[in-house]
């Protein structure tokens, strides 16, 4: 293509991981190539509030949304173009050829994004609806990981409301999983926010609320003993490719959003140190969820490991992984030998092959024609 792809990238969002959008965002844009994108920055506030204007991400940054303009997307075939709105007039800020969202978490990273970017008939980096809602809440994914006979830790599933009715009754559920430690955790959140290692009835009590203030869904699930946590990238659509595996070795007690992002004691070694069978053994595993759930573009997939027994389960898969410049989803392919600028083109490449892909199917049906 003699032209520049006209890439929009959106960042920010309604959820509890919008610093965490923002900080991807920036290595993002720090490193996609000028000379084949132009490239149209869009912001969304905290309050979900779409942005467009100079420095939308420094302004996001520091507050300073009132700088910037109202922009919107048209959720129609035919109009993949951002239009700035102001004094309810809108103006055309630019067509799109393909959207990169960096946002994490709900409205972003749960479907709902995608849901819209399919009605405005875009081009889109990463999952699509399916497998973005289905990664995006980890009981489910749980649930879809047993069916194909992949191994994930014994869990349960609580309501907001079941906790509020009788937390009694959900303490003794939440004990018959097994021995403490277990963890508590919004099905529907990224980052590690509002998990809690729990490892007596006190800390379970208090973890159940705090998991539930972000979400109506809690799972809790069963701790691992001697654990390593691995994690692996994948990337492709129909023939997807797994890179080496790393481990995280978190500065806290446990990988928390601390440790993810601003602990620097937190260790990632890349390659992690395993037995090459186990390496592949990883690798095929997550292959298999990424496929499992049809998921297309990207996902990182998180692994736990009995550190004594090599016994391997999935954790959890995320469509958008991070993207920050200690995030293990680059780090991984940079050490498979996929450098951070020539994976975003990747990424790119194959949302418009995706799009091609889509194309393809009818949309329409006469009966006996």
């Amino acid at each position: 293509m003699s032209q520049k792809i006209r890439l929009g990238v959106i960042f920010g969002g309604r959820s509890g991981e919008h610093e965490v959008s923002l900080m991807s965002a920036r290595s993002v844009l720090s490193v996609l190539d000028a000379q084949k994108y132009e490239i149209i920055p869009i912001g969304v506030t905290r309050t979900g509030t779409w942005v467009c204007g100079e420095d939308v991400l420094g302004a996001l940054e520091n507050g300073r949304e009132d700088q910037l303009s109202t922009a919107v997307l048209v959720p129609e075939p035919g109009f993949a173009t951002l239009y700035r709105i102001e004094n309810g007039a809108m103006t055309q800020v630019s067509a799109l050829d393909v959207l990169f969202p960096v946002m994490h978490g709900s409205f972003g990273e749960d479907g709902t994004l995608q849901g819209l970017l399919e009605l405005a008939d875009l081009a889109y980096v990463g999952a699509g609806v399916l497998a973005s809602s289905v990664a995006m809440d980890k009981a489910l994914f749980k649930d879809v990981m047993r069916a194909n006979g992949l191994p994930v830790v014994n869990s349960l599933v609580i309501t907001r409301r079941q906790i509020e009715s009788d937390m009694d009754q959900i303490l003794s559920r939440c004990e018959a999983l097994g021995p403490y430690p277990l963890f508590t955790k919004p099905a529907n959140l990224g980052s590690s926010v509002g998990i809690t290692k729990c490892r007596n009835r006190s800390d379970l009590y208090e973890g159940l609320q705090e998991a539930a203030r972000f979400d109506r869904r809690i799972l809790v699930e069963q701790g691992v003993l001697n654990v390593r946590e691995i994690e692996v990238s994948v990337l492709g659509n129909h023939q997807p490719q797994a890179s080496l595996p790393g481990e995280v070795v978190p500065g806290d007690d446990f990988y928390t959003y601390n440790a993810k992002y601003f602990n620097p004691n937190s260790i990632l070694s890349v390659p992690a140190r395993l037995p090459e069978s186990l390496i592949e053994h990883i690798r095929q595993l997550a292959v298999s969820a990424f496929e499992a759930i049809d998921c297309a573009g990207m996902a990182r997939v998180d692994f736990l490991m009995d550190g004594q027994t090599g016994q391997v389960y999935i954790g959890e898969l995320n469509t958008i992984p991070g993207f920050t410049q200690i995030s293990m989803y680059p780090k991984l392919w940079e050490a498979t030998g996929i450098a951070y600028q020539s994976l975003l083109d990747r990424l790119i490449e194959l949302a418009l092959e995706r799009k091609m892909d889509r194309d393809h199917t009818e949309r329409h049906y006469r009966r006996g024609g």
